[in-house]
């Protein structure tokens, strides 16, 4: 190995580190795959005073809706704002050319949400944490 190079810890990843291996790494597939046309999607539930009450992170690449977070403020569950906000980012990522999306989730989450919206379980993680599972799930859309 060329002692010119370290390998060391970085304690705040996102101020330098990610971005470049970011930008690395997206290059990368770039010139294998194709341009993905990437596209970050974010709506949130606002309530009294502009407080965020809720909201959905994902982003759209090579025809794929990934979802990253779904959070509802608990005084506000059961009420359909989480199936609101999935069925929103889903038409935003038709509107950018999506026909599938895919997710994960822990058993101690919200499994049986995602499936009354139609997803299905395509992978799982046993003992992920210990005493639960962790669910990857697909749909098309």
């Amino acid at each position: 190995m060329d002692s010119t190079y370290q390998i060391v810890s970085v304690e705040e990843p996102e101020e330098e580190a990610w971005g470049i291996i970011g930008r690395g790494v997206s290059r990368y597939n770039r010139e294998r795959a194709g341009d993905n046309q990437f596209e970050r999607l974010c709506f949130v539930v606002r309530g009294p005073g502009e407080v965020i009450y809720g909201g959905i992170l994902g982003e759209t690449y090579w025809g794929w809706l990934y979802i990253d977070l779904l959070w509802v403020d608990e005084r506000l569950r059961g009420r359909g704002f989480g199936r609101r906000l999935m069925e929103t980012v889903e038409e935003a990522a038709r509107q950018n050319g999506a026909a599938h999306a895919y997710l994960d989730t822990f058993s101690f989450q919200a499994p049986d949400f995602y499936r009354r919206l139609g997803y299905r379980v395509f992978g799982q993680l046993p003992d992920f944490p210990p005493g639960q599972q962790r669910y990857f799930m697909t749909k098309t859309l």
